[in-house]
């Protein structure tokens, strides 16, 4: 029993309800009764973790999420994810993340992932980093592959979030472990494939996705940007980030 986790689930499941969110999950079966698993989820908005505990919820297992530290600083949100035992990741130094989930992996837990590293404003995959493949080998955990479907309806990068009662639709579809054999290169590759497929299966079974729609990928006729258009913008993103960064430390320097 985990009082805190617990509590955190119910009132989750008590606000889901209150947006009206309709949930269908498939591939549960694929999530591990017992034992470590890498579950690598892909990215499209900012509450996909709550959501992609859930085929694992199912099975009355827990997901320890690695999540950036920012997130473990704040004095509301810090306490709660300390108590959930998620994962804190600086991003400027993820070494220490990194072998901290090889060590829940050891010990037997799930510890979800985000291959893509970022949100995907696309809603298409983006190229996947090595880490998923790289802590499944360390710690011979099968990889879990997850995929979510409807998320960033609610709650996206560059929209406002939607918490009200929408009644939006949201798949989730869990895929058949990867093994850790081979090297990491190959498995990234094997999982980009992978999640790709279910991505595709769970679009097809998802239903309409209106033209012109903010959610809705450019190939489906959406106006989301397309994959390159997004990855432009990330670079462009990060760029004025660093630049804004370099700024403060000067005028520190100078003080």
């Amino acid at each position: 029993m985990e009082p805190v986790y617990d509590t955190v689930i119910g009132t989750a499941r008590l606000l889901w309800l209150a947006e009206g969110l309709k949930f269908e999950v498939s591939g549960v079966e694929h999530v591990p009764d017992h034992g470590a698993g890498v579950v690598a989820i892909n990215h499209t908005g900012y509450l996909d973790f709550t959501y992609a505990g859930i085929p694992a919820f199912l099975k009355k297992r827990k997901v320890r999420f690695m999540a950036k530290k920012e997130v473990f600083d704040s004095k509301v949100s810090g306490p709660i994810m300390r108590a959930l035992k998620h994962i804190p990741v600086d991003r400027a130094s993820g070494a220490q993340s990194y072998q901290d989930a090889v060590e829940y992996l050891k010990r037997g837990e799930l510890v979800g992932v985000y291959p893509e590293a970022t949100i995907s404003r696309s809603f298409e995959l983006k190229e996947f980093k090595s880490g998923a493949a790289r802590m499944a080998l360390e710690s011979g955990a099968p990889i879990v592959p997850t995929v979510i479907w409807g998320a960033q309806r609610v709650w996206t990068k560059g929209h406002p979030k939607r918490l009200g009662r929408t009644g939006y639709k949201i798949m989730i579809g869990v895929a058949e472990p990867i093994e850790p054999v081979g090297d990491a290169d190959a498995i990234t590759a094997k999982l980009h494939k992978v999640m790709s497929e279910k991505l595709l299966e769970l679009q097809d079974a998802y239903g309409e996705h209106p033209k012109g729609e903010f959610w809705v990928p450019a190939r489906l006729g959406g106006s989301a940007p397309t994959l390159d258009e997004a990855n432009k913008m990330d670079a462009e993103e990060q760029a004025a980030k660093a630049a804004r960064r370099a700024e403060r430390e000067a005028g520190g320097e100078a003080s």
